[in-house]
């Protein structure tokens, strides 16, 4: 128990033999259960965490069938949780990059109601650029941006930090058979907390980088992967939060924004060919070009301020 809260920790896990001992040696006193999800490791993950259950009864493993990705992993963890009715549910890694000493600092939100939902946040210290390899940094930094913008959390970074807390309403108000199982795992998470208006908090943490972890993700790739999986999940956030559950005229601006922007990518195509044909700039096509560009920016800028305005409430 943690300031009369049940905690359970949720720690996904593949392939961790050598890090799964740590994370569960290190994890602090008042956590009432560890609940180990292995997600079909093909190493001595499930022995390693057998032989520390007998140890420690507050160890709960289970195991898939199949490997579902660390959304998936985690979604089997939060769903043991909710049907064992805890107040908070915590995830940890099992590559062992989450202090177990910033765990307080995570929980207190959640706990004192200030948030509904907590996450690490490892960039709000100098330490971050230092320490987390630079193309994981920079492709962090990206996908923040483009999380903010679809999932109304203007107040948030380091989109990518799984370090989280969430407490027993959202955990049985989400619907964890529909959450993306992979890595995009965190920013699915936020796009449905804010569909139902939850409040999310982020707690600087210490970035914790080359003790023995091994990471199979591609940077490049993800950051295509999770940006289109990013532009799904923010039409659907405008269809379920602002024409389903409330209508709000900012889609009028945002689709307005979108629709000027690419009819002025057609009359800049335009206005290059004829350039290139005619050996000068045509004024009409160049003025219909810098209109539509101007206004659909314009019209976007004042769809996201909508947006903020709105959602600043959920911090």
């Amino acid at each position: 128990m943690y300031q009369g809260k049940s905690i359970v920790v949720v720690v996904p896990a593949y392939n961790e033999e050598t890090q799964i001992g740590k994370v569960i040696e290190t994890m602090p006193d008042f956590v009432d259960k560890i609940v180990v999800v292995d997600d079909k490791s093909s190493d001595n993950t499930v022995k390693i965490v057998e032989e520390y259950k007998k140890k420690d009864d507050r160890i709960v493993l289970i195991c898939h069938e199949n490997n579902q990705g660390v959304g998936g992993a985690i979604a089997t963890g939060y769903k043991w949780a909710r049907d064992h009715d805890f107040d908070i549910a915590v995830v940890m890694a099992g590559d062992g990059q989450m202090d177990p000493n910033d765990l307080p600092a995570i929980l207190d939100p959640v706990v004192k109601g200030e948030a509904d939902y907590s996450k690490g946040n490892r960039l709000f210290t100098g330490e971050a650029y230092k320490k987390i390899p630079k193309v994981r940094y920079f492709g962090n930094a990206i996908l923040s941006l483009l999380t903010k913008i679809a999932s109304g959390y203007w107040h948030i970074a380091d989109s990518q930090s799984g370090y989280t807390a969430i407490n027993k309403k959202a955990l049985h108000t989400i619907d964890w058979d529909k959450m993306y199982k992979r890595y995009g795992q965190p920013n699915d998470l936020l796009v449905r907390l804010n569909v139902y208006n939850f409040r999310v908090k982020d707690v600087p943490v210490k970035p914790v980088y080359n003790i023995g972890e091994k990471s199979g993700i591609k940077v490049r790739k993800i950051i295509f992967t999770i940006s289109w999986l990013l532009f799904k999940l923010f039409i659907w956030r405008l269809k379920e939060k602002y024409i389903i559950r409330d209508f709000h005229p900012l889609v009028f601006f945002y689709f307005l924004g979108f629709f000027l922007l690419g009819i002025s990518g057609l009359f800049f195509l335009r206005l290059i060919y004829l350039w290139i044909k005619m050996g000068h700039a045509p004024e009409l096509t160049a003025l219909a070009w810098m209109f539509s560009f101007a206004t659909g920016l314009q019209s976007t800028f004042f769809a996201m301020w909508f947006d903020m305005e709105y959602n600043k409430n959920l911090k």
